[in-house]
């Protein structure tokens, strides 16, 4: 058997004589190689174009504009005398604006006056500096103060010119690539082309571009150089110290996918560069949005926000949200959130939906009664009548009206709050009676939020946009607080949570994922990722109640609270909320009027629903002490939205 071994082994051998002989009989080759990858310098271009982001059809939502621009890289070793030499050069031919203080003027005095900057400072002060009573910058700040008027005021216009690029050719990192002048004219552009100066590139400096202007801008996000406090994270993650990244929402979150590759330069003897690596654009992100259903909502949502601006107590009413989704994966179709300013202006504040949080009223009472089944508190189909609790110390709660005779189904459907006390009161282990003394604990509080949180009510959605908030919890802990947060009048949610909530009703319990990624492709087209619903809890119940919960949620919509929010034709199933919150009216920190939100989700067709939705409109009213007329916006919009929605 050892006979087969043979000719691996002397392959082997000759491979390491071979190597031997060229390190010792070709040292200088093999050096020179050696020598050569230590000592060449590569840099890398300014930027390269990022990936676009793309609607669910293709329609390009943010773009890349190249500007063309003049970038200084600094080269190894180079001496402050022959870089001033070069801004010289360029301020022949650049149109730079110089915006220089007297400090910056002194400064380059300093640098090219060295032997005049040192007679400024006396004898004693050297002896002092020798001494270690004062240090270098202890001796060039009074170097600096001494310098006069009539020693800067010797620089002429091109001088200053010539500063102000020194100055940009210094600026930041040592490596970084410097921007001298952004949107050169062609003849500029030329002319740098044509002089080869050292260390100076014209390049495409690509900046974002937004065809629909500020529609979902501030979903799409910003990018900016890596803040300061990142550098660190960014580094190990094979990041440039100059490179333009994602700063915060989509373009942070797929920051690694649109990120794209910069040329590689080499830099020659001469100080000039020479492209070694092509850069490549980087990958596109298709979002599950669909710009011409955007559109239309931001547009609707425009008019009846002018339109409720006209009704009475609507002072401190300043604009609603909308999100549109599909129930069956968590996808999103169109966010939508405007606030009003002035004269029929608008704000985009899409972004408002990931972070700010609300009371949320009634609008959670599906959730209150899974968890009711799910404990056995229900008495399924018994109906009682519609009354007020007192509890001992405490004022009579009641529905907003009498709703006469309730059961489970009817409860839902009239949005009655007497009926939630009562399960709120079972849960707490006690039987209702008037002035009762009740205890409760922060374990009642807790198997609200945790069947709440099920549906993703004070939690992550898990939505693809960081730094995404779950709301505000109370703290504190008391009886009448526990009857508030089963009505949805204590915690707060976002926007985005009474979607996910709204669809995890329609999917019996099982939550998905929010998201906006409907897939990432290459620039040739190739799909390097692509978006799969993911579920992230299941709320245990048997899906008889959930059916009963549906018929309840059918019925509001359907001569219940919900009458005129949604045409009874689309076969909708959804609740209406409305809750007290304080405002700051004086924007000084402390709420002062009280006011009014407005809540509603819905979907619809009932049976394989198109699409799930929710409207929020903060502050809609208030009470003034003169009138109590409520301006019904929410159910303005949320009627315009669903017909245009629905409509074939």
């Amino acid at each position: 058997m050892k006979k087969f071994y043979i000719v691996p082994i002397l392959f082997l051998f000759s491979f390491t004589c071979f190597m031997l002989y060229r390190k010792i009989f070709n040292r200088q080759e093999y050096y020179q190689e050696s020598y050569l990858e230590k000592t060449n310098i590569y840099v890398q271009s300014l930027s390269t174009p990022r990936g676009r982001i793309l609607d669910t059809k293709g329609r390009v939502l943010v773009d890349n504009v190249g500007v063309k621009t003049i970038v200084y890289h600094k080269v190894n070793s180079i001496q402050s005398k022959e870089e001033i030499s070069i801004a010289y050069q360029l301020a022949e031919i650049l149109d730079v604006k110089e915006n220089l203080s007297k400090t910056e003027l002194k400064k380059f005095w300093m640098l090219t006056n060295e032997e005049e900057a040192s007679k400024l400072i006396t004898e004693e002060e050297y002896a002092l500096y020798e001494m270690r009573k004062l240090n270098s910058q202890d001796l060039y700040l009074l170097k600096l103060d001494r310098i006069t008027d009539e020693q800067i005021k010797m620089y002429t216009p091109t001088d200053k010119k010539a500063i102000s690029i020194y100055n940009l050719m210094n600026k930041g990192y040592y490596y970084d690539a410097k921007i001298i002048k952004e949107d050169v004219t062609e003849e500029e552009y030329a002319r740098i082309l044509e002089e080869r100066i050292k260390g100076i590139t014209s390049e495409m400096y690509f900046k974002r571009d937004y065809p629909y202007q500020n529609t979902l801008k501030s979903i799409f996000g910003t990018i900016g150089t890596i803040p300061k406090e990142q550098v660190e994270e960014y580094l190990q993650l094979g990041y440039n110290l100059n490179d333009l990244v994602g700063i915060s929402y989509l373009e942070k979150q797929y920051d690694s996918y649109l990120q794209g590759e910069k040329d590689v330069f080499k830099v020659m003897e001469d100080g000039t560069l020479s492209l070694v690596k092509a850069g490549k654009r980087g990958a596109d992100l298709v979002l599950s949005i669909d710009i011409d259903l955007q559109q239309a909502i931001e547009s609707i949502v425009k008019e009846e926000i002018k339109k409720g601006k006209q009704l009475k107590n609507t002072e401190y009413y300043q604009g609603s949200y909308v999100i549109v989704g599909s129930p069956n994966d968590g996808k999103i179709k169109a966010i939508v959130g405007l606030k009003y300013l002035k004269n029929d202006v608008f704000k985009n504040v899409e972004s408002d939906v990931v972070h700010l949080s609300f009371t949320a009223g009634s609008i959670v009472k599906g959730a209150s009664m899974a968890l009711a089944y799910q404990q056995n508190l229900v008495d399924v189909g018994k109906k009682i009548k519609d009354a007020c609790v007192k509890l001992y110390l405490v004022p009579q709660k009641c529905s907003y009206k009498s709703l006469g005779y309730i059961d489970d189904i009817t409860a839902l459907k009239t949005s009655s709050n007497y009926y939630q006390f009562l399960l709120a009161i079972k849960l707490a282990g006690y039987t209702y009676r008037p002035n009762l003394k009740m205890q409760v604990t922060e374990k009642e509080f807790n198997l609200y939020r945790n069947a709440f949180a099920q549906f993703g009510l004070g939690e992550k959605t898990g939505i693809d946009l960081p730094n995404e908030q779950t709301g505000i919890k109370g703290t504190k802990i008391a009886p009448d607080l526990l009857l508030n947060f089963a009505i949805g009048q204590y915690d707060t949610y976002t926007p985005l949570a009474l979607l996910q909530y709204i669809n995890t009703i329609y999917n019996n319990g099982v939550r998905y994922r929010l998201s906006l990624m409907k897939k990432i492709v290459d620039s040739d087209g190739t799909i390097l990722v692509e978006n799969q619903p993911e579920i992230l809890s299941t709320f245990s119940l048997e899906e008889k109640y959930f059916d009963r919960i549906k018929t309840g949620l059918y019925q509001v919509i359907n001569g219940g609270t919900g009458s005129g929010y949604v045409d009874v034709k689309y076969n909708a199933v959804g609740k209406t909320g409305t809750s007290e919150t304080i405002y700051d009216s004086d924007m000084d920190g402390i709420g002062d009027k009280q006011t009014i939100n407005n809540t509603f989700a819905m979907y619809a067709p009932k049976e394989n629903p198109k699409y799930s939705m929710v409207v929020v409109s903060p502050n809609v009213s208030h009470y003034n002490g003169s009138t109590d007329f409520f301006a019904y916006i929410n159910r303005y919009i949320s009627k315009a939205v669903s017909d245009y929605l629905f409509e074939p």
